[in-house]
């Protein structure tokens, strides 16, 4: 669905958040007379009041009378289709579109490489595009990471690096478009709360490539679900096996060839290396020599809470990996310091996960300490009792972030160690983002918040 075609329609935007207000400036740049009834806080009610928009009319509460009475409903990613409410207007006719959607259909014109995956895809997307750059295109890096779509509606780029969360995923099928090059960098449970089931999850996740068929689909081969698929008209190309790019040690190899040392590049972890792994396919499959590309790596600016070395306090070392929403995060993070004492804090909003294999984890390789704080921190705390007792490692519970900080120094003591904040969970209650709880665990360090914050590359260069 175009802008255009929202004209005579009674039109809603549910959400006011940064998609929703740029959902607002599209819309009123293309029709500056459409009516718009806009779901929102009463504190969202008066900031969008203060716009002096007279055909924007804020009321609070979407319930499914009111989105019913709509035509069309611009929602924003976070608000998801399957609540009830949703589903009951949706049932009576009501069509709800996200922001992603109307830019696609807007812009038919546009060399897209989409990036999804229930980890990696911000920090593969920004890669993407800084090589890009690198290779002298004029790159946009916008989408979930950051900068709504539709803040560039009419900007010009020659290659769009777009991430999309499984929120967005279904938006590129309901434009009636189809990416140049999709990646996907893996797929397991995530999200649940939004989705409703494990099941629609992936579903949605997959969408990307399911729904949106790709021309080109760049995927996972060590993924069990991507190496299942089968996806009639589109051009598959594999990372994370022999006859494509692939590491082997620390060394990337492109089929047979050896390419680099990935040894010392800005990218911690294994599975960060492997997503330089995807990028160079997805150079590859958009006509780069990603080879010639490949060393431009080393001055890549890593994304803010994502294993992001902040620095050393009384002997600490502080790593915010305040990004982490999924127990495999967290053992990802812990294999990066297999020598160090760690302690690690986990635990936020409950989604339901099941955090068994982070258990199994820790009984094998066990850290310093294990904190566990937040909602579902009691949970947790029970399923590590038996592999801390196996392992011998501290245990420890803490209502919130400060009081784990505190009982994670006191557990670590003066020896000194690695500090990590890698939750496994979302932020959501004590804090709007995790990105917000990232810089108040850098503010408990004594680091600056500010400057710790910043995504480098955002829009268009």
């Amino acid at each position: 669905m175009r802008i255009s075609q929202l004209d005579g329609r009674a039109v809603g935007l549910w959400g006011w958040g940064r998609e929703g207000r740029a959902a607002w400036r599209a819309i009123r740049a293309r029709l500056p007379s459409l009516p718009l009834t806009l779901f929102c806080s009463d504190a969202e009610a008066a900031d969008a009041a203060a716009l002096g928009d007279p055909l924007l009319h804020p009321r609070a509460g979407a319930d499914a009378d009111a989105l019913a009475a709509l035509e069309v409903v611009v929602k924003s990613p976070g608000i998801s289709p399957y609540r009830p409410e949703a589903i009951a207007a949706a049932a009576q006719g009501t069509r709800f579109v996200g922001g992603t959607a109307l830019w696609f259909a807007e812009r038919a014109d546009a060399r897209t490489l989409c990036v999804t995956g229930t980890k990696g895809k911000s920090t593969t997307t920004a890669l993407l595009a800084h090589l890009l750059r690198a290779a002298g295109v004029r790159t946009a890096l916008a989408g979930n990471i950051g900068l709504p779509l539709l803040e560039l509606l009419d900007a010009e780029a020659g290659a769009w690096a777009i991430e999309l969360s499984s929120y967005q995923t279904g938006d590129i099928a309901a434009a009636g478009a189809r990416p140049e090059i999709a990646v996907v960098t893996n797929v397991f449970p995530e999200h649940l709360d939004w989705h409703g089931s494990e099941a629609r999850y992936v579903a949605d996740k997959l969408a990307l490539l399911t729904a949106g068929r790709p021309r080109i689909a760049v995927l996972n081969a060590e993924d069990a679900r991507l190496a299942a698929l089968d996806l009639p008209g589109s051009e598959l190309r594999w990372y994370g096996r022999a006859d494509g790019w692939h590491l082997r040690g620390d060394a990337l190899y492109r089929g047979g060839e050896a390419v680099l040392d990935t040894a010392g590049l800005p990218l911690p972890g294994r599975h960060n290396r492997g997503n330089l792994c995807a990028v160079l396919a997805a150079l590859d499959a958009f006509g780069l020599d990603a080879a010639a590309l490949a060393p431009h790596a080393r001055s890549f600016q890593p994304l803010p809470h994502r294993l992001q070395a902040l620095g050393e306090r009384d002997g600490l070392r502080w790593v915010n990996d305040s990004i982490s929403t999924t127990p495999h995060a967290g053992i990802a993070a812990l294999q990066l310091y297999p020598g160090a004492r760690t302690a690690i804090l986990v635990g936020g909003h409950d989604r339901g996960l099941d955090w068994s294999a982070f258990a199994e984890h820790v009984r094998r390789h066990p850290p310093g300490a294990v904190v566990t704080m937040g909602q579902n921190g009691p949970r947790i705390f029970e399923a590590l009792r038996d592999a801390a007792a196996q392992a011998g490692f501290a245990l420890r519970q803490a209502a919130d972030l400060d009081a784990a900080v505190a009982e994670a120094r006191s557990a670590l003591g003066a020896g000194g160690g690695v500090l990590l904040l890698s939750p496994g969970a979302p932020s959501f209650g004590p804090y709007r983002d995790y990105a917000e709880r990232g810089r108040h665990f850098a503010r408990l360090g004594g680091f600056d918040p500010d400057a710790i914050a910043a995504i480098p590359g955002l829009g268009i260069a």
